[in-house]
């Protein structure tokens, strides 16, 4: 299966790290092919500019300066998320590529009436491989709005019978070395499977 990483996290050496070296050399183990967008390395912006936005509803043109990146995830079968919960959601990295690349008449479309089809039935397959400095229950209670925006708004644009996989590390402010160590432990026994 081809897998596409979208990783959102500014330090190089942050557990995150570690979580995203895991997770590709977990896929590849099991025979998947892996590719990576490290949106802070490639110095992704995030800001949908005023351009962006005018022509957002106009087909081919919304494309302009998103090409490569609809290229990945039109490659992709499944998509795995690795980024830290920030603010109880994500990174604005990360929620400003969704703005920017996930567009109408590429990954969605609009009727007349508004009605929302989606258009990525590639995907298979969603994984969201995150921290939390919170606990599970605090999460819950915010109405986790990371988890909701993926699992539900973006699963909502992909195959009708996409699979979805949640990996999170809670209490990451009080984490250990044990803890951390057991968590890329389940996350390499998670994704291991072929």
């Amino acid at each position: 299966m081809r897998h596409l990483i979208i990783y959102a996290h500014p330090v190089d050496t942050s557990y995150a790290a570690a979580l995203r070296d895991q997770v590709m050399a977990s896929l590849r183990q099991a025979g998947h092919e892996v590719r990576l967008i490290d949106l802070y390395a490639e110095g992704f912006d995030p800001a949908l500019s005023r351009d962006e936005r005018l022509s957002y509803h106009t087909p081919g043109e919304n494309e302009r300066t998103v090409e490569a990146h609809l290229a990945q995830i039109k490659w992709a079968q499944a998509l795995v998320f690795v980024y830290p919960t920030w603010w109880y959601g994500l990174p604005a990295m990360l929620k400003g590529w969704f703005d920017r690349v996930w567009i109408p008449f590429v990954t969605f479309s609009l009727s007349e009436k508004g009605k929302i089809r989606g258009l990525m039935d590639n995907i298979v397959r969603l994984v969201i491989v995150t921290t939390a400095g919170s606990p599970w229950w605090w999460l819950k209670l915010m109405g986790s709005p990371g988890r909701v925006t993926i699992m539900r708004g973006v699963r909502a644009l992909c195959h009708w019978r996409c699979q979805k996989i949640w990996l999170a590390h809670y209490r990451m402010d009080h984490s250990t070395d044990e803890s951390r160590a057991a968590f890329l432990a389940k996350v390499a026994r998670r994704l291991a499977k072929p």
